[in-house]
């Protein structure tokens, strides 16, 4: 059997006819942490753009997906699989609850679509080496939606395992690897990984149709020669839940920028009033030192996610800030903008030992008291510092109130949480409704 017959088998029948406990309360979880990404999404400026490009497309289910996946990764506070650079919950929990609310499928089944969703996403990414070719320029997350979207919708429909990997082969023949290097209020990279969700559910309506694919990508030169890539077999084949392995974001930023900001916050923690800091030197692996030592400029929200410095000014001073995804402000308050001029970053070649299992930082601040220095490899919210239902459902609702009101974001919440045993058409139907309000 090819790889992709391989994974296409897991995809088709994977987990039997029911998850462990310790599997599906992570679908729960990481269903209600998507949600509320998915929902605060249209508090910013970029979430607005979405809804008005596709208030006609919204009519048609294919139109609809392809905005709440577009909707939930704009957002930039979905979840996340650090080794394979991808971010799965985006892309792959509203496509699933979505069809498996048309098909009438059970709470089960969609739990079962939905872990092997994130197994498939996050093969392809690791096999890929995300980690690394996210510098290159390619996007891992828009390489691997088709791929991701096609593996849901064929385990939701009980396609056959020779189905299920014709669909992934098509959803890989629609894949596109990279948007550019995009900025700006409102980059269409968001509009691009909707349509690559969407893309995925054309390949699987096409190989429910008799169509098939190349079940040999992989053993033959197809991403070597057209990607400059050489497929590691191993990753592609990790039978470990992805799910049990992908980070919860604790707020919302380039998830580069997290460990520092973890530190700082630690530091500040243990008796260093922000007052007091005349410098912080941040160390991070050379892969993504450019990605986040700059500036940031006005009203262009990417710039500010990914500025280390902004982020760690803004742990220092309005660390509640952190977690809302518009943050994108016409101008910079006096106190953070001392602060980020005290942060300067440079490559730490030793912390590439954590790499990609973590995104470490060191962080060493000067103070008026002395030096102190904090390396941080895990940020709560990844699988070493796990949250719990306690902690997604305050992130959920911190993120939502501000959109639906404190009364819809409970309700929502709810809803979220009960997925999985009440089904999935009332938690659909209450985020429509909330659409059209």
């Amino acid at each position: 059997m090819t790889l992709l017959e391989r994974l296409g088998a897991h995809v088709a029948s994977g987990y039997g006819e029911g998850l462990p406990d310790p599997l599906r309360d992570a679908v729960r979880l990481h269903l209600a942490d998507t949600v509320g990404a998915w929902i605060a999404a249209r508090g910013t400026a970029e979430g607005r753009a979405l809804l008005r490009v596709n208030s006609v497309e919204r009519e048609s289910f294919s139109g609809r997906v392809e905005l709440a996946c577009g909707l939930a990764r704009s957002s930039e506070v979905d979840d996340i699989h650090l080794p394979s650079a991808t971010t799965p919950g985006a892309i792959v929990i509203p496509a699933a609850l979505m069809f498996a609310s048309s098909l009438h499928r059970d709470g089960g089944t969609l739990a079962q679509a939905i872990a092997v969703g994130y197994d498939a996403m996050t093969r392809l990414g690791a096999c890929l080496s995300g980690p690394s070719i996210l510098y290159r320029g390619i996007w891992p997350t828009y390489l691997c939606a088709p791929l991701a979207t096609a593996a849901v919708i064929a385990r939701l429909l009980g396609f056959t395992e020779k189905q299920t990997a014709h669909a992934l082969a098509i959803a890989l023949a629609l894949s596109s690897p990279a948007v550019g290097r995009q900025a700006g209020p409102t980059m269409s990279r968001w509009l691009a990984v909707g349509n690559a969700a969407r893309n995925g559910l054309n390949a699987a309506a096409s190989a429910q149709n008799g169509f098939t694919g190349d079940l040999s990508l992989f053993e033959g030169e197809f991403f070597s020669s057209v990607y400059a890539i050489s497929p590691d077999p191993a990753a592609f084949e990790d039978e470990r839940p992805a799910l049990l392995e992908t980070s919860f974001k604790p707020w919302c930023a380039a998830k580069q920028t997290m460990a520092a900001g973890q530190a700082l916050r630690e530091i500040i923690e243990e008796g260093v009033p922000p007052s007091e800091v005349r410098g912080v030197v941040v160390g991070v692996p050379p892969l993504y030192l450019k990605m986040i030592d700059h500036g940031v400029v006005a009203g262009e929200r990417t710039s500010f996610l990914t500025s280390v410095a902004y982020q760690l000014a803004l742990a220092a001073f309005d660390p509640d800030a952190a977690l809302q995804p518009g943050q994108a402000p016409a101008s910079v308050p006096a106190n953070i903008a001392d602060f980020m001029a005290k942060v300067s970053v440079k490559s730490d070649e030793d912390l590439l030992q954590h790499y990609p299992k973590s995104w470490p930082a060191r962080v060493t601040v000067t103070a008026a008291a002395g030096k102190r220095e904090k390396l941080v490899l895990h940020v709560p919210g990844d699988p070493e510092r796990p949250f719990d239902e306690s902690r997604v459902a305050d992130k959920f609702l911190k993120l939502t109130a501000p959109v639906a009101g404190e009364r819809a974001a409970e309700a929502l919440l709810e809803r979220c949480l009960n997925a999985l045993d009440e089904g999935p058409a009332a938690l659909v139907g209450e985020i429509a409704q909330l659409e059209k309000a």
